[in-house]
């Protein structure tokens, strides 16, 4: 199940929040690397794990395996303060509104080949659960052009917010994308159930967007 950590609970998930950005070091530096991120001690932390954060993490056998970060667009976020060249329309804010960032899967729980891996359709479906109760209906999302066919093949509404830019080596889009019960009853045809991915929450995670 997913776990959502908001700064009312994260003293709880110290343990799981320092695995998490040793993941995220692993996939953004290390990986993709993205060396101005690089830190020591190997966590990889900016300006925006701060009180305004959601976060998502997967585990299995109690280990961390898949994370995901969600910043309300009414606060700074990427595309408000670090990537603002990538949005050429009025950039879309609201509470309804939140942004997709630092999405990661550990190397032996990807997937291979076009299907969704476990713990990639959990992170996504834990999205559309979380936003679909909070009152959330679009997210924005700085990624590789490639994810647009993707993101459209499971039912999100994709609208691109500029052309793609190189970043760090890589081409990046910024876009908006807009989700409701179809996109989760896509997510759950392909996993082949319909059981809520999402662990109970605690109350200022379900009302954070409020």
């Amino acid at each position: 199940m997913i776990e959502i950590i908001t700064t009312e609970n994260i003293h709880v998930y110290r343990t799981e929040m320092d695995e998490a950005y040793r993941l995220r070091h692993d996939v953004f530096v290390e990986e993709k690397g993205w060396r101005d991120l690089a830190q020591p001690d190997q966590r990889e932390i900016d300006q925006f794990d701060n009180e305004h954060a959601l976060h998502m993490i997967c585990r299995q056998n109690g280990k961390v395996v898949g994370y995901q970060r969600m910043l309300p667009t009414t606060k700074p976020h990427l595309l408000s303060s670090v990537l603002a060249d990538l949005c050429e329309v009025e950039r879309p804010v609201g509470d309804h509104i939140w942004e997709w960032t630092r999405y990661c899967v550990a190397k032996p729980h990807r997937e291979r080949g076009r299907a969704l891996s476990p713990v990639a359709n959990a992170l996504l479906s834990a999205i559309v659960e979380w936003g679909m109760e909070s009152g959330v209906d679009r997210i924005i999302i700085e990624m590789e052009p490639i994810w647009l066919l993707r993101l459209v093949q499971l039912n999100f509404m994709v609208t691109p917010l500029g052309i793609p830019r190189e970043i760090g080596g890589d081409s990046v889009v910024a876009v908006i994308a807009k989700f409701d019960h179809r996109t989760l009853e896509m997510l759950q045809a392909m996993r082949g159930n319909s059981k809520r991915v999402l662990k109970d929450c605690p109350p200022s995670a379900a009302v954070a967007a409020q």
